[in-house]
């Protein structure tokens, strides 16, 4: 993990997951070890490269790894760390701050 210097908590979490896709890379590798191409399924609006590069990213700040398997063909699959682990609680709560959202949304939007 690289080492940086903030200004405040908040700039810390946003620079390491702030990403477009890391937090729901990170929400998806809560409960299972996926493969790219399973990633790429449940974010079909992101880009491989873009995914590469997400990944990449999550990776070297140590929330995730990658295990490639040694078959023919080159299995790979990715998983969350203990470390990406403790940020579970935000993730269900951005979870949680999301749905109470779409529903107010939907509320919303059917007002009109």
């Amino acid at each position: 993990m690289k080492e940086r210097l903030f200004n405040c908590p908040v700039e810390a979490i946003i620079s390491l997951i702030g990403g477009k896709y890391k937090p729901i890379i990170l929400w998806y590798l809560l409960d299972d070890k996926l493969r790219f191409n399973e990633l790429q399924k449940r974010l079909p609006q992101a880009t491989p490269k873009m995914l590469s590069q997400q990944l990449k990213e999550l990776q070297q700040d140590g929330f995730i790894e990658k295990v490639i398997y040694p078959e023919v063909p080159p299995k790979t699959e990715y998983y969350i760390t203990e470390y990406g682990k403790t940020l579970e609680t935000i993730l269900n709560e951005m979870c949680n701050w999301g749905e109470e959202y779409m529903g107010d949304s939907i509320i919303q939007h059917s007002n009109y």
